[in-house]
């Protein structure tokens, strides 16, 4: 059996999906096989993963009816057989020692049971510059600083069979945030984290994202703290902790309904978000914009136009350090 099983979804990737696999393929560490499942693509992801099969045995493709990432990977989960977990999107890629230096902390540190990794953004803006901190001098991830810090945890991690065993896969009601609740389970049962800041990938990021996915998230990552809540209700620093992430992104997703509300003219809901929002935070700029909601909307439209523009417009340019 393979010591390591790299588990991957796919929809709709295939743009991207050979170099993916390619990447994986052309690892150092090479005891390992790739659990690949198709979640349904109607473009040509099926047959290019195939084709990668077809000319080497350490992939094995599944498919499955469109059921979301985390019944894609629960899939390939429950079809490997590798002592370690790695976890790789389709639209990602590894450097070629990934799996070498993330198996070599774990063998030394027998105490550790996932590793989290770092990578380069891939593409848009931000194109070659580091996903998380390096160095990265926050503390390893334990309970509190997974969820005082969304970002503690990097999605290039690889995990124990153990932990799979003890909490089982992703949690399949959720399309969203998915990785970041099975990180708090995990923690929550007491599994230790340890952190490799070095970046070995590169991790695709689509700025061109609209303020209705930034809803979603907010909303997703909301569930993954009322999930929370009922993990720690014995924990006074952990409970303490959740609250106060709950306000704070409560205030966020107001803020986002307010401006998708605002975007899609429908300023009656605006207002009522504007004030749910100013409740919470009374500063003056969110009561000036409320005013306008209220008395002069179609100024405010163009204002918040003319401010989406300027976004795309700044994404689109490179960054130049």
């Amino acid at each position: 059996m393979p010591a390591v099983s790299v588990i991957m979804p796919a929809y709709n990737v295939a743009e991207y999906v050979r170099a993916a696999l390619e990447s994986v393929l052309a690892q150092t560490f090479t005891d390992l096989e790739v659990v690949i499942v198709d979640d349904g693509s109607t473009d040509e992801t099926l047959a290019i993963v195939a084709d990668v099969a077809a000319h080497d045995r350490r992939v094995r493709l599944i498919r499955q009816d469109n059921r979301g990432i985390s019944a894609a990977r629960n899939q390939a989960l429950a079809h490997a057989s590798g002592d370690y977990f790695a976890l790789l999107d389709s639209d990602d890629m590894w450097d070629p020692t990934y799996l070498e230096e993330q198996i070599a902390i774990l063998q030394a540190r027998r105490e550790v049971s996932i590793v989290t990794g770092n990578a380069r953004y891939l593409g848009r803006r931000l194109d070659g510059f580091a996903a998380r901190p390096c160095p990265d001098m926050r503390p390893e991830p334990d309970l509190a600083t997974i969820l005082a810090d969304e970002e503690a945890v990097f999605i290039m991690s690889i995990f124990r069979r153990a932990v799979y065993e003890r909490i089982g896969g992703f949690d399949q009601t959720m399309r969203t945030n998915e990785d970041y609740d099975y990180w708090i389970r995990a923690a929550a049962a007491g599994f230790v984290f340890a952190r490799n800041d070095h970046p070995l990938g590169h991790y695709r990021r689509r700025d061109d994202s609209l303020s209705a996915g930034e809803e979603r998230m907010l909303r997703g990552i909301l569930r993954v703290y009322a999930k929370a809540a009922a993990l720690v209700a014995d924990r006074p620093r952990e409970r303490t902790i959740v609250e106060r992430q709950v306000e704070r992104f409560e205030r966020q997703l107001l803020r986002s309904e307010a401006r998708n509300a605002i975007e899609a003219s429908d300023f009656r809901r605006a207002v009522s978000r504007l004030d749910a929002l100013h409740a919470r935070c009374p500063e003056v700029s969110i009561a000036v914009v409320r005013l306008m909601a209220q008395w002069t909307p179609s100024l405010l439209a163009r204002a918040y136009k003319f401010r989406r523009e300027r976004q795309v417009a700044n994404q689109a340019t490179p960054h130049v350090s």
